[in-house]
């Protein structure tokens, strides 16, 4: 029979049965449509979950028959017909100990060993070795030897992602295969646009695990590209491609639009880690978008109970992170506590730790279990697991221990002690928008014509730091700032850049929220300066009227 109707009808075929009764009906056929046929079988009847109706299939006579022919005359096959045949094998589960197996193996060896396979072999043979023996496997690194020999501009999407795929657990360290990966970076760069779902996927991982991150162009276009292929992204595909927008930095608006669409949709069969991971890839590039934090928020509240622990942590600390709460925020939060209630000791002391930060930097307090995290015996757990009791674990604990003592008053419960507490909250340089506190700054001294009446940057004996302070007497009449007596009101300017905002929001980050909200408790009135207000201030005399619109509504005339 003619090969090409051969594939055309074996591929028209739906069932191992319908396949097998066909092959019986031939008189005779190449190794090349044999090792199709094994091809064909592996993809309708094996899924996620393995090979669907094994005895059907491997105890069918036609497939023996098959078997039994590709075992014993391994020698006089083509290397398409045997490499094809070895791979179909494995993803039918057929026994890697077996002789069949082995003499496919060993007759493969071989041929690699003269040197004379054609590309599409060598990636169906290193593909096999992958599956069968691991990364560890020594022939991998023959392979890519081979590969470097190959004219590349001819290579196939498929062979492309092959060579990857063998790249990532051949390459160590410093120079080795440097220049085969530059050109399969170029050559792969003009095959975009042709890469399906999967094969997106295993390029972007393979970018990440090699550390591509000279490889700006090919990175921006294989990001831009898997835009349209969020809908058909399996969870683990979707996951790879998240991953590799985080290590490299990288940010869509369309991309984030097209998760908005996907996500809401498919929420209830989504797996929980690929959530986790849309969340994270949310918090850490400070996207707060509400129909994804909606979507995960009732997603939560159905399917929680299926979650493991680092999976809760995932899905809630965003929402303190972004200081967000949806319009479930009670069902969510109530759902959260009855977890905690019943595997409490299940979660890792410092995932326990960021889970109830996080809450509490939306005025959701885990009072319930405080008692538990200021105990000694926790404590010694956090200092026992990396990264220890450092300065951000101690930060939290003290952040805790602050919201108990200004917006918990009926707590009773233990204190922590103050060798477990900071003496100042760590703030990274980057919150403070340098450039915004200085014009801050220009337009005070021009509004309060000496810059003794004000300071910035003000260490407090709360912990926090004030951006810029200001004392007020009883009667209104601004103090000095080194003055300490007859101080009767203090007044905070928190000078909110762009970067304590959710990114392209008005919405305050949760520490930055937490910050203000103690602060006021704490008896300061809080003036916020945001970036957005300031856009149109482009003199002095116009940033002096704005800030005494804002710090001096009604008590302080200036006289600019």
């Amino acid at each position: 029979m003619d090969e090409q109707l051969f594939f055309k009808k074996l591929n028209s075929l739906c069932t191992s049965k319908e396949i097998f009764d066909f092959l019986g009906s031939l008189e005779a056929m190449s190794d090349t449509m044999a090792s199709g046929a094994l091809q064909r079988i592996s993809e309708v009847e094996v899924d996620d979950s393995g090979l669907k109706n094994p005895e059907e299939v491997l105890e069918n006579e036609v497939f023996r028959a098959l078997c039994f022919q590709f075992e014993f005359e391994s020698s006089k096959l083509s290397d398409t017909g045997l490499l094809n045949a070895l791979q179909a094998l494995i993803k039918l589960r057929v026994d890697p100990q077996s002789t069949l197996m082995a003499s496919l193996l060993s007759e493969g060896a071989e041929r690699l060993g003269k040197g004379q396979l054609a590309v599409k072999n060598l990636c169906a043979f290193g593909e096999s070795l992958l599956e069968l023996e691991g990364p560890s496997c020594a022939r991998l690194e023959q392979i890519v030897n081979q590969m470097q020999e190959k004219d590349i501009e001819k290579w196939s999407p498929r062979e492309v992602v092959m060579v990857y795929k063998m790249l990532q657990v051949t390459v160590r360290e410093g120079e080795q295969h440097r220049d085969l990966l530059n050109r399969l970076n170029s050559v792969t760069l003009a095959l975009v646009s042709q890469l399906s779902p999967k094969f997106t996927s295993i390029i972007l991982n393979a970018l990440v695990v090699l550390h591509q991150t000279h490889a700006v162009s090919l990175v921006t276009a294989l990001c831009k590209h898997s835009v349209k292929h969020i809908p058909y992204f399996t969870g683990d595909e979707l996951v790879n491609v998240l991953e590799a927008f985080l290590y490299f930095g990288h940010r869509e608006q369309i991309f984030t639009e097209a998760l908005e669409t996907h996500v809401p949709k498919s929420i209830l069969t989504m797996h929980p880690q690929t959530v986790s991971k849309v969340m994270q890839y949310c918090c850490q590039k400070m996207i707060l978008s509400k129909p994804i934090f909606d979507a995960a928020a009732e997603g939560f509240i159905s399917h929680a109970d299926r979650f493991t622990t680092d999976q809760i942590a995932e899905y809630i600390i965003p929402f303190g992170t972004l200081n967000y709460l949806p319009p479930s925020a009670s069902a969510l939060f109530r759902k959260l506590e009855t977890i905690l209630h019943t595997r409490f000791r299940h979660f890792r002391p410092h995932t326990l730790l960021n889970l109830l930060h996080s809450c509490v930097l939306i005025q959701r307090y885990p009072v319930n279990f405080l008692p538990k995290i200021f105990s000694p015996y926790f404590l010694q757990q956090l200092q026992a697991q990396p990264p220890g009791l450092d300065r951000i674990v101690t930060s939290q604990l003290t952040q805790l221990f602050l919201t108990v003592i200004l917006e918990c008053p009926f707590y009773e419960g233990p204190k922590l002690l103050p060798k477990y507490q900071v003496k100042a909250f760590l703030t990274p340089h980057s919150s403070l928008d340098i450039h915004l506190l200085k014009r801050v700054k220009t337009g005070l001294l021009y509004l309060l014509k000496k810059r003794i009446y004000f300071a910035s940057e003000v260490s407090t004996p709360y912990f926090y730091t004030v951006d810029i302070e200001i004392k007020l007497d009883e009667e209104g009449f601004v103090l000095p700032a080194a003055q300490w007596e007859e101080v009767h009101r203090r007044i905070a300017l928190c000078v909110d850049g762009q970067n304590r905002f959710c990114v392209n929001s008005h919405n305050l980050l949760g520490e930055e929220a937490i910050k203000q909200r103690h602060l006021q408790l704490l008896g300061y009135e809080v003036v916020q300066i945001p970036f957005f207000e300031m856009g149109g201030l482009q003199n002095c005399r116009k940033m002096a009227e704005y800030l005494h619109k804002k710090i001096f509504p009604h008590t302080y005339e200036p006289s600019c």
